[in-house]
């Protein structure tokens, strides 16, 4: 049995989807950002940094992995699946996992940060951070013009990215001409799993057509001034 700890976010959805794709039993362990749970000592034993998402393998002594790229090999390597074995087709994996983990989480986390967060519109760093989201965008649809997937089949690579990708309009970033990035986030929406994935936890009425709720927003405020995360 897995618990998993988690909130309602792309990094927290990472986990979530592989969890379900992967059929291992887990229970949920909801934290409350706005609240500062992820900052109690319990949590800290298992996530030193005082982030989501983190695991607890109960299956193996209570092993404990917390960062979001982490738990995804962790979880593939556990089951042999979702991860090629042979050392070019894990690099491939690694190398696209990788880039969700340095680009395109920080860059789509810094876009929202200045585009909905903060009270004071910067609009240099807004267009900065949109448009290093829309470059990265523009690997992928790259990449994904002679790939189905991302790192060859269907891969934790692919879960990464779309966990993230697929609230684009959040961070204010549209998917116009990138046909190949359109399908594919439309391919992976499609997947069971996936659908599944992202509804642990259920998730709070913040993204509906790019629009937010005030309380969500509000909270997602104090986190940004108080320097905690809520990705």
């Amino acid at each position: 049995m897995i618990d998993l700890y988690t909130a309602a976010t792309p990094n927290g959805h990472k986990v979530s989807i592989a969890l379900e794709e992967l059929a291992l039993p887990y229970s949920v362990h909801a934290l409350e950002l706005g609240q500062l749970e992820q900052r109690r000592p319990e949590f800290l034993r298992i996530s030193p940094n005082g982030r989501i998402p983190a695991i607890v393998d109960r299956d193996e002594d209570d092993f404990a992995v917390f960062e979001s790229g982490a738990i995804l090999v962790y979880l593939a390597e556990k089951t042999g699946r979702l991860m090629p074995s042979d050392p070019k087709g894990r690099s491939r994996v690694m190398q696209w996992l990788m880039f969700q983990m340095g680009g395109i989480g920080p860059m789509m986390g810094q876009a929202n940060v200045f585009y909905r967060y903060l009270p004071e519109k910067i609009q240099p760093a807004i267009d900065r951070y949109q448009g290093e989201v829309r470059r990265l965008f523009g690997v992928l649809d790259e990449r994904l013009a002679g790939h189905e997937y991302l790192a060859g089949d269907y891969s934790i690579a692919d879960i990464a990215n779309w966990a993230w990708v697929r609230t684009h309009k959040w961070s204010g970033v549209g998917l116009d001409g990138l046909s190949h990035l359109q399908r594919w986030v439309e391919s992976l929406a499609a997947r069971p799993a996936c659908r599944r994935g992202i509804d642990v936890p259920p998730r709070p009425p913040r993204i509906k057509d790019g629009q937010g709720t005030d309380k969500f927003i509000s909270e997602a405020r104090n986190m940004v001034e108080t320097g905690q995360s809520r990705t």
